[in-house]
């Protein structure tokens, strides 16, 4: 038997807004993902509240209210800061373009609210002036038994808003709760292509930071939605990659974001790192080989997230680790190697590139310990580094650009930088040269070669 009432736990000024709705003689429930999330434990983001007050009504009853979807009967209400979403209930019209209903007929009854949404366990209103539920598609059920299922025919709600199927596959991931049979059943990847890359990146940026993303990724392979995306990954689908690796090339791409710590641009660039590898492969006597795959791969990954509308910053931060993924374990023989890596790929991002190269080994080797540590005592010897506080860059040299014109007597141009560049490799390679008398001497020899030199010619 489901509770009729339940006591949830409401900030203040959302029980202020429906008392002041109530006393209006208006209905007020919480509804959503506020309701799911509350009922969880969980930290609830963002309040929602439904109510039969019109758009225009509302916005008369508080002093601070935003428009963002009028139209759709949305506004915001702005309380003590806090930012709650006022919806009037509806009805939805007809669904032509598998995005958006054509018209928006008004209600004053919440349960046909509640018909028109996506899944059951968002399909739950709230009262906190009365501690009322209703939930009429047994919803809170769904959330005990960790169980995802449509309100209604799952063909028809997935045909409504083809959005819906991403949606499905972020609670999966992000709540750990199963989708039923009949729900993956209706799954039509196909349904995605009218809906705008910028919507379908929102829902894969919130599924990739889920705590469950391994099986999401597998079922969203399964069910056609990965390639949809991301076509380009499937391109690895029964590529091998020798003995030494447990997965197709596919398959270590899916892994690897499932290993690496829920950040998003860590979790982009794991799942992307060797999209590139079908297109660089090449065979020979020793075995298979995808020879420039790190470089060719931070160019796809860039095309990949900028169809998909991700963000500039996102954008470099990905492919700049996709780009450097590839360093020689064993290759640092001295310290100054370390230094020199740091340098490279920079200070901000070195921390970034060993999570993404630790679960690159996890996804990878079969005995993958002797992988692990040697990543473990690099990773060590990246810390001493950075412990030294020495120069990876230029701009922790002790003298910069304008120092050098004034040394050497030179108007700003490319001997500037290529100096600078100079000093800097020999600071690598002995960090006690960081200091104005050591640099400020070698940029006046550095100068006095160059001029030799171009005398000469």
């Amino acid at each position: 038997m489901l509770p009729a009432r339940v006591s949830l736990t409401v900030p203040g000024p959302v029980q202020e807004l429906c008392a002041t709705l109530h006393r209006a003689g208006y209905q007020a429930y919480i509804v959503g993902g506020a309701v799911r999330d509350a009922i969880l434990g969980r930290d609830v983001q963002d309040w929602d509240v439904t109510t039969d007050c019109l758009p225009d009504e509302v916005a008369t009853l508080f002093s601070k209210v935003i428009a963002t979807g009028a139209k759709y009967g949305t506004v915001t209400v702005i309380i003590q800061g806090l930012a709650i979403e006022v919806t009037t209930m509806r009805q939805d019209g007809t669904y032509r373009d598998h995005r958006r209903p054509e018209e928006v007929i008004f209600s004053r009854d919440i349960r046909q609210d509640l018909a028109r949404r996506d899944f059951t366990i968002n399909a739950i209103a709230y009262s906190p002036l009365t501690r009322e539920v209703i939930d009429p598609y047994k919803g809170i059920r769904d959330l005990r038994r960790k169980r995802l299922r449509t309100v209604g025919d799952p063909h028809r709600r997935f045909a409504e808003d083809g959005l819906r199927i991403m949606r499905l596959f972020r609670f999966a991931s992000t709540l750990g709760f199963a989708p039923t049979r009949a729900t993956l059943k209706a799954v039509q990847a196909p349904l995605l292509q009218p809906i705008s890359r910028e919507r379908i990146a929102a829902e894969l940026a919130k599924l990739l930071l889920g705590s469950n993303l391994r099986s999401t990724l597998r079922s969203m392979y399964r069910y056609g939605v990965l390639e949809e995306i991301i076509p380009e990954l499937l391109e690895g689908e029964g590529i091998g990659q020798g003995a030494m690796h447990r997965y197709d090339v596919l398959g270590h791409n899916l892994e690897t974001a499932a290993c690496i710590e829920p950040k998003l641009h860590l979790r982009l660039a794991a799942l992307l790192h060797d999209v590139a590898k079908p297109r660089c492969m090449s065979t020979d006597a020793k075995g298979i080989h995808f020879y420039g795959h790190d470089v060719e791969g931070a160019a796809l990954a860039g095309e990949i997230l900028r169809r998909l509308r991700f963000d500039n910053k996102t954008i470099n931060k990905v492919t700049h680790l996709i780009r450097w993924h590839m360093f020689n374990l064993h290759g640092f023989s001295s310290d100054r190697a370390i230094r020199r890596l740091i340098s490279k790929v920079g200070q901000d991002n070195i921390h970034d590139l060993l999570l993404l190269r630790k679960a690159d080994i996890a996804a990878s080797a079969t005995d993958m310990h002797q992988g692990l540590q040697a990543w473990l005592q690099l990773r060590n010897r990246v810390e001493e580094a950075l412990a030294m506080q020495s120069a990876f860059g230029l701009r922790d040299l002790a003298i910069d650009g304008r120092d050098v014109m004034q040394l050497v007597g030179i108007r700003p141009g490319p001997q500037v930088g290529r100096i600078l560049e100079q000093l800097l490799n020999a600071v690598l390679a002995e960090p006690s040269l960081n200091n104005r008398e050591d640099l400020s001497r070698l940029a006046l020899g550095l100068a006095q070669q160059a001029e030799s030199a171009e005398s000469v010619k």
